[in-house]
């Protein structure tokens, strides 16, 4: 598989919706993450990640002008243990659930599928990062209808065992802008992953697109230590 840049694929795609991007940075030594959310309605542009524990959750940057909160307000990012989970839903709380009950990633989607926002169907994208004695693994899972079929969900999980430094795997919500929106195909990306947080944030921030860029997080965690740096960015302030 050939590697993108990430900031091309952003560049050049006005809305790929919401985006998982995971991997190894360039020297080794961090797990990294990224989860960005992008609108195109008024409901959806009026939010903010805001720390939550360990993790984020996405709140109404206006409460009064919130309409509908039940697909845009979730914690898109909880930590279990050595575990970090990221999604795109509240399908966060499912795998947080599961998990914790000692069912797998995949299992614990088992019960979920792809949003109720019929003609779209939204995707939910879903990543877990596993740090555990100075070894690091992820994954990452998409859930999609069949071709807009809401009738039927097709599951598709990919396992990174050891990932390679400077790699990563970045997937998102829709192939680009359209009505409806049109889902994510293939499997995640392979996409290159750099070793500063600041510089990482910035122009992954730089690259969505400007009218339609809500917020963005970002994650840096020591793979020997677990200790980990985060960024946040909100275009609402």
């Amino acid at each position: 598989m050939k590697m993108l840049s990430l900031e091309q694929e952003l560049r050049e795609n006005a809305y790929p919706g919401r985006g998982i991007v995971i991997g190894k940075s360039q020297d080794g030594t961090k797990a990294v993450t990224a989860y960005f959310i992008m609108g195109r309605s008024e409901n959806s542009r009026n939010r903010v990640f805001v720390e939550e524990g360990e993790g984020i959750r996405t709140q109404a940057f206006d409460p009064s002008k919130l309409t509908d909160p039940s697909l845009i307000i979730y914690a898109p990012v909880r930590v279990l243990g050595n575990k970090t989970i990221v999604t795109n839903g509240d399908q966060t709380d499912t795998i947080y659930e599961g998990m914790d009950k000692q069912l797998t990633f995949e299992q614990s989607l088992r019960c979920r599928e792809f949003e109720p926002d019929g003609p779209n169907y939204t995707p939910r994208i879903s990543g877990i990062m596993h740090i555990e004695d100075g070894k690091y693994n992820y994954a990452m899972s998409i859930l999609k209808s069949n071709h807009g079929n809401p009738e039927s969900c097709n599951r598709y999980t990919y396992a990174y065992e050891n990932p390679v430094a400077g790699e990563g795997r970045f997937i998102h919500t829709y192939m680009h802008d359209g009505n409806p929106l049109p889902s994510f195909e293939g499997e995640p990306k392979l996409v290159a992953i750099p070793d500063d947080i600041d510089t990482f944030t910035e122009s992954v921030w730089e690259s969505l697109n400007a009218d339609n860029k809500v917020s963005l997080f970002v994650r840096f965690i020591d793979i020997a230590t677990g200790k980990y740096e985060t960024r946040i960015v909100n275009k609402n302030k």
